[in-house]
């Protein structure tokens, strides 16, 4: 029967043909976009969200599988500079590793589970907050920002950045090792990101 990306499966192969990839993704031009189709906007998206819990160091190789099935994803990620004998080593990690945001139908939700590389899929209560949120963490990205993972505060100032390049983001600030950061969350998993910012950029939100 044909697969989604148009050739013919036979008995016991999987409908993606990206499935069977096995080896580590190290070289730049071998990690997927963060965002599928690429020239959309997560705003722009259309269909139901869920989210992917993948399986172990997974998360690249399901972004993969997506891309040819197209259906549609969005996977940040940034990047973790290290040092290994004696070179310096830069990796693009998942920003909330073992996760993967996916948008579309009951028979794209199907054809991620074929993929073998979810361990579960969580779907999305509330999504509009969602989207939101995640729409906050796809323009600082769009703009280079340096995105870390950072721990989820339940409680905090909420600040709104009124310059430059994250002009419109709100999120909460916190002060960590003397510098001002302002942490964007995604409440459905109880992670967060955060990014260095002047407080002369932010201004208080009022709940």
């Amino acid at each position: 029967m044909p697969g989604r990306s148009g050739r013919s499966t036979g008995p016991g192969e999987r409908t993606c043909p990206a499935a069977a990839r096995r080896r580590t993704l190290l070289r730049t031009e071998d990690n997927p976009p963060p965002t599928w189709p690429q020239g959309l906007t997560l705003a722009e998206f259309a269909g139901t969200w869920w989210v992917a819990h993948t399986k172990s160091r997974n998360e690249k190789a399901l972004a993969h599988d997506l891309i040819a099935l197209n259906i549609r994803y969005f996977l940040p990620m940034t990047w973790k500079v290290s040092r290994k004998s004696r070179r310096t080593v830069r990796s693009l990690l998942p920003l909330f590793a073992g996760y993967l945001f996916f948008c579309g139908s009951e028979v794209d939700r199907l054809e991620l589970l074929r993929t073998n590389r979810a361990a579960n899929i969580i779907p999305v209560a509330d999504q509009q907050r969602l989207v939101r949120e995640l729409v906050q963490i796809e323009q600082a990205l769009k703009v280079g920002a340096p995105l870390s993972p950072h721990d989820y505060i339940s409680r905090g100032q909420k600040c709104r950045v009124i310059a430059g390049p994250l002009m419109g983001l709100q999120g909460i600030v916190a002060e960590t090792r003397g510098t001002i950061r302002l942490v964007l969350q995604v409440e459905m998993l109880g992670q967060a990101a955060s990014v260095e910012i002047d407080s002369d950029m932010i201004e208080k939100v009022e709940d």
